[in-house]
């Protein structure tokens, strides 16, 4: 099994990002209940990493907010739209052991936080993705978006029959520093594609992904719009498979 090397007694320093658009109803909460659950996790180094991209109903100037509140928020004011972008402005700029990222909705439960980054500091895993699809994970979610979600990895298998994921989409996931600088630098994709790109070229480039099944709860509120992310999905794996010549 491969560990994380850190300093002799420090603990993993692990930068949890939230990307945000047009979030100032639901960002204070969802970061009060981020850090308390960091509380409840010692075993590593926490920091928040608010990333808004181009939002204008005040998220930044909450953001701002917050950071003057816990020395373990940070703010990343963005201009240009796009999560993809968020992600890839905010991990790269970060110098922790580990990256990672979850929805401001904390549709995921954060009980499941730890050991996302545990799976990168003590299971030998490069990538760890949360997934809503394999056994064991326990999810509350429309019909509709059920069956999109599987019809996805059905299509991202199809492309990519050597691939083994269950789940591409879902909004948790975390990386080592040696990921993030062969993987995030070469991603094209600035929106909603971005995370399946990742898991794309970390299989051709043979990073070890760990999967976790988690518990999931839709939210009513969400800003995808299904069938636009599906034709930027579409159009995604089609360039990575073709342009680039995938396999």
């Amino acid at each position: 099994m491969r560990l994380m090397s850190t300093p002799s007694g420090a603990s993993p320093r692990v930068d949890v990002v939230i990307p945000c658009y047009n979030e100032v109803a639901v960002l204070r909460e969802s970061v009060q209940r981020t850090l308390a659950c960091f509380d409840q996790n010692p075993r590593f180094t926490w920091r928040i990493v608010i990333a808004d991209n181009g939002s204008t109903d005040g998220t930044g100037a909450l953001a701002s907010q917050l950071e003057t509140e816990d020395e373990r928020v940070k703010a990343m004011l963005l201009t240009i739209k796009g999560r993809g972008l968020a992600l890839r402005e905010a991990w790269l700029a970060s110098d922790a052991d580990i990256v990672a990222y979850m929805d401001v909705d904390l549709s995921t439960d954060l009980g499941h936080l730890s050991e996302l980054a545990g799976l990168v500091a003590f299971g030998g895993c490069d990538i760890a993705v949360g997934t809503r699809l394999a056994r064991g994970a326990k999810t509350r979610r429309s019909l509709k978006r059920e069956i999109t979600s599987r019809g996805y990895v059905a299509m991202i298998r199809a492309t990519f029959p050597k691939m083994r994921l269950t789940d591409a989409q879902c909004g948790f996931k975390a990386l080592n520093r040696r990921a993030v600088l062969a993987l995030v630098p070469h991603i094209e994709n600035r929106m909603w594609f971005f995370d399946t790109e990742l898991l794309i070229l970390a299989h051709q480039r043979g990073f070890k992904v760990c999967e976790l099944p988690v518990r999931w709860d839709e939210d009513p509120d969400t800003k995808v719009k299904i069938v636009a992310t599906a034709m930027e999905d579409i159009k995604g794996l089609w360039r990575m498979r073709f342009a680039r010549g995938g396999r």
